[in-house]
């Protein structure tokens, strides 16, 4: 199907929509971002055109209605895609689906499928890119943030000046293995409890913030996640430094296994195997630089460390490097050119990924060239 009859569609369903809220000054808000990028890797055999380099593509409606008095209801639906098919780019055809309502003086209180506290606070505080926050197809420290959205949550934010703070809590409902099937979706079909916070402050160019989230997983299985870090701005620099931790409590869970691996070990996201560690910590560093208006240049340092396992295979360690330079033709559209690094190392357990013929793959260059899009 055309894209504009498609973007037309949905225009004149909004446009509707709100013109019969008009009387309640309702608003509602068409957004998205379209990334495609061609993509070459070594030790990998690959060239390929990603649906998203340096952001995920999407597209999503914010709601907006005016209930007086200071209160206001508010509404969000974003959906991921992939550029390069057009295909949805996860299983839940809505990456984010809450509504909620907001006051002046008292903050907001939402429910639904959102951002976790640990994705909140990095990404406002201390993110890699500031104008990102993270790279797309590289973004080792998205493998702390134990899944980035969550189910089922209640999420409380307020602020008081240059004070932020967020409180989560989300329900399982009862959605465990022996009740929903050992063969089902785990990424995306069963519910986790969680709870946590988050607290940070932001004034004169520099932003300190830290986060907890215990999460208890479909199997029964129980991390505390905690993240801190801080960035400055001066001028045309910036300035950013993070540390994250993810800490098992019990044994692994067997059914769980393929949710820590889907969080630890994608290659974007860290791209080395957890196995059964217990333990991972991650420390950046990274300084951007505004040459021009429109060239925006940034490099990042991340080193990862792995522990707990008990046969020693997969206690790793690993080092990322990634830098980048974008361009900005309009306020709308960028080019971008990123380059990146990774070496693991360590016990038999410690590689990237193994190729056809069986061998390990320990380290591997990146080469990502794209184009974007905002509206």
């Amino acid at each position: 199907m055309p894209h504009s009859f498609v973007k037309t569609t949905m225009a004149t369903v909004i446009l509707a929509g709100a013109a019969s809220q008009a009387s309640a000054q309702s608003s509602v808000q068409l957004y998205g971002i379209v990334d495609a990028a061609v993509r070459s890797t070594s030790n990998h055999g690959k060239t390929q055109m990603v649906g998203g380099g340096m952001s995920q593509s999407r597209w999503g409606i914010n709601v907006t209605e005016d209930l007086g008095g200071g209160l206001s209801a508010i509404a969000n639906l974003e959906d991921r895609f992939l550029t390069d098919t057009g295909n949805t780019a996860v299983v839940n055809y809505f990456q984010q689906a809450w509504v909620g309502v907001r006051d002046r003086h008292l903050g907001q209180l939402t429910l639904g499928r959102q951002y976790n506290v640990l994705l909140d606070v990095a990404a406002s505080t201390y993110a890699s890119f500031p104008y990102l926050p993270f790279m797309e197809v590289y973004k080792p420290e998205i493998g702390f943030s134990m899944g980035a959205r969550t189910n089922n949550t209640l999420k409380y934010m307020m602020a008081l000046g240059a004070w932020r703070a967020g409180l989560q809590y989300s329900f399982d409902e009862g959605n465990t293995i022996a009740k929903k099937g050992r063969d089902l979706d785990l990424t995306g079909g069963l519910a986790m409890k969680t709870a946590g916070g988050y607290l940070r402050y932001a004034s004169n160019g520099l932003a300190i913030g830290g986060a907890y989230l215990n999460t208890k997983m479909p199997g029964g299985t129980e991390f505390d996640a905690y993240t801190v870090g801080g960035s400055y701005r001066a001028g045309p620099w910036y300035f950013s430094t993070g540390y994250a931790m993810n800490q098992r409590k019990n044994t692994l869970a067997a059914e769980d296994s393929r949710l820590i691996s889907a969080y630890w070990g994608a290659e974007i996201n860290g791209g080395f195997a957890s196995g059964d560690s217990n333990k991972r910590q991650l420390i950046q560093l990274g300084t951007g630089y505004q040459i021009t208006p429109q060239l925006n240049l940034g490099a990042h340092y991340y080193y990862a460390k792995q522990g707990g396992s008990t046969s020693g295979a997969f206690n790793s360690k690993a080092n990322f490097i990634v830098a980048v330079a974008n361009y900005a033709f309009s306020k709308r559209t960028s080019a971008y050119m990123g380059v990146d690094y990774t070496r693991v190392s360590g016990g038999a357990g410690s590689y990237i990924e193994k190729t056809s013929a069986g061998a390990l793959v320990s380290h591997r260059t990146g080469i990502t060239l794209g184009l974007r899009h905002w509206f």
